[in-house]
């Protein structure tokens, strides 16, 4: 065609969305799953204070509208061959807290926010941490939403006052896009302490424990891929769009980045290592997994469930070790073109496992799953001046692998693990970090022969929404690599390794704790419940 757009005469391309802590990124796709183009746009997270994260939701709102009308743009695909769009998101922690008039209060607590610890004491001191469980098979942390929200009713009266509504950072954008409001069951499960598992509804008894009033959380809980609303002639405007357009909420991004690794069936698990990392279960019945995460899964909601834990930091190691110890592999890299990454692997590659010794604790910026503790820090035991460079790096990636296989093992009862694990994000460029896996897991690893986010996710969910696409679609669309299968021998001495890895933690932990005290007085939010 001479303006270069493709005129189809049916609905047959879909949008997906996923707003990041550091970006959002839209995509547009064909039905056949064949990419047409993409978009993404970067913001910054606010951190005023030790410990606190924060953003505002406009910034989210208008790189969702950029990105969105830059993809279909660039797509060169008639609005009117748009039959759906789906929006994913961060964690939202609090949501973004909304006045009467939906308008933002204050800024968005997001889930990398560690601030509410008196808040999560008091929920443990005051409403039992076997009555939360029983409810909501989650416990009192500062990852929660509703210990956040806690926060802002202990500290901020003046705020308290005007809100009137949380809206996690998908359904803040969707009803901006099309003035309704809903929220999906992943999110509204991820809130924590507030939302009844079981009956897959907010918990009256939880609400009244907490002195929270029902009518701060959003109404109607519906499925990912449910359809929120059309998108109005003003966002259809900005966006490049038609009006009525269907919107789906999507869900926590984690989530739905599992989906579109083509996960379907109770039992598949996945671990996706970027900044941080997750890894999930998918399964039926609750589990009796005290140390994790537990949410409705985004297919098939009110059947399935997702079963989670986070470390705080795993890929955002070796990148503050290159950053801080490889100056002269970053100098090459900018006149050799071989990455810093990619030298320092090649002389780590050559060291035995577990470094020669070295035993790292990854926790450089407290710890979620399965310790939730605060107070804990990063660690180098063993170090003597035999090691050097390569020693230290190879244990980083080690220290990773650790934390992932003691998440995993503490999926108590009732779970069984398929005989494979999915492994995504950025861990995948690396040969010998995905060997460190298999070997310190023990399962073999297989890993998408592409990158997978959770737009991919995104766009299966708004076929299946719009009735374009079933759940299938997920497993025609991703491949995987050649499988990566463990190598018993170095499963036997990392064996030893991780013995000593959470060992050393239980040893240090009371040290943390007072070294973390020691410094609270820079980080002084309030004191809270008491």
């Amino acid at each position: 065609m001479h303006d270069g757009r493709y005129h189809m005469t049916k609905k047959s391309c879909l949008i997906g969305t996923d707003i990041g802590t550091s970006g959002t990124k839209t995509i547009v796709m064909d039905t056949g799953g064949r990419l047409l183009s993409s978009a993404s746009a970067e913001y910054g997270v606010l951190t005023s204070r030790a410990l606190w994260a924060e953003q505002w939701p406009d910034v989210w709102l208008q790189a969702v509208k950029k990105t969105i009308h830059d993809a279909v743009r660039e797509s060169g695909v008639e609005p009117g061959a748009i039959a759906g769009i789906c929006i994913s998101g961060l964690y939202g922690g609090s949501g973004v807290p909304c006045d009467a008039a939906l308008n933002p209060v204050r800024p968005c607590i997001i889930w990398m926010d560690r601030r509410a610890e008196a808040q999560s004491r008091w929920v443990a001191d005051h409403v039992g941490l076997e009555r939360l469980y029983d409810v909501t098979r989650n416990g009192a942390d500062p990852y929660y939403g509703f210990t956040k929200i806690l926060w802002i009713k202990d500290n901020e009266p003046e705020n308290w006052s005007r809100i009137r509504v949380f809206l996690p950072p998908n359904a803040f954008v969707i009803q901006r896009l099309t003035s309704k409001i809903a929220i999906d069951f992943s999110s509204a499960g991820n809130i924590g302490g507030v939302f009844d598992l079981e009956h897959r509804c907010w918990s009256k008894s939880m609400l009244e424990a907490m002195g929270l009033p029902a009518s701060l959380m959003p109404e109607p809980i519906i499925p990912s891929s449910g359809i929120v609303g059309g998108l109005t002639r003003e966002a259809a405007r900005e966006l490049g769009l038609r009006a009525g357009t269907p919107v789906c909420p999507g869900g926590v991004d984690c989530v739905v980045a599992t989906l579109g690794l083509g996960v379907l069936r109770p039992g598949q698990h996945v671990a996706i290592i970027g900044t941080s990392m997750t890894w999930g279960l998918v399964h039926h019945e609750p589990l009796r997994s005290k140390n994790l995460i537990c949410m409705p899964y985004v297919k098939d909601p009110e059947e399935l469930l997702f079963t989670f834990g986070g470390a705080a930091t795993a890929g955002a190691l070796p990148k503050w070790f290159r950053d801080t110890f490889a100056e002269l592999e970053r100098s090459d890299e900018a006149r050799s073109g071989v990455s810093a990454y990619q030298a320092l692997e090649k002389r780590a590659v050559e060291i035995a496992p577990g470094s020669d010794g070295l035993i790292v604790l990854p926790y450089f910026m407290g710890e979620r799953s399965p310790i939730w503790d605060v107070h804990a820090r990063g660690t180098v035991l063993g170090l003597s001046l035999h090691h050097g460079k390569a020693h230290l790096f190879r244990a980083f990636l080690e220290a990773v692998a650790y934390s992932l296989r003691h998440t995993m093992e503490n999926v108590e009862t009732g779970a069984h693990l398929g005989e494979s694990l999915v492994l995504a994000g950025g861990v995948t460029r690396s040969k010998l970090w995905k060997q460190i896996f298999a070997d310190v897991t023990g399962y073999p690893i297989i890993c998408p022969d592409r990158d997978v986010e959770a737009n991919l996710g995104d766009v299966l969910l708004a076929g299946m929404g719009t009735g374009l696409l079933d759940s299938s679609a997920a497993e025609r669309w991703v491949s995987f690599e050649e499988r990566i299968m463990p190598v018993p021998s170095r499963k036997a001495i990392y064996d030893r390794y991780y013995e000593h890895y959470k060992a050393v933690y239980q040893r240090l932990k009371p040290t943390m704790r007072e070294m973390s005290e020691m410094v609270s007085g820079l980080n002084s939010p309030g004191q809270g419940r008491s």
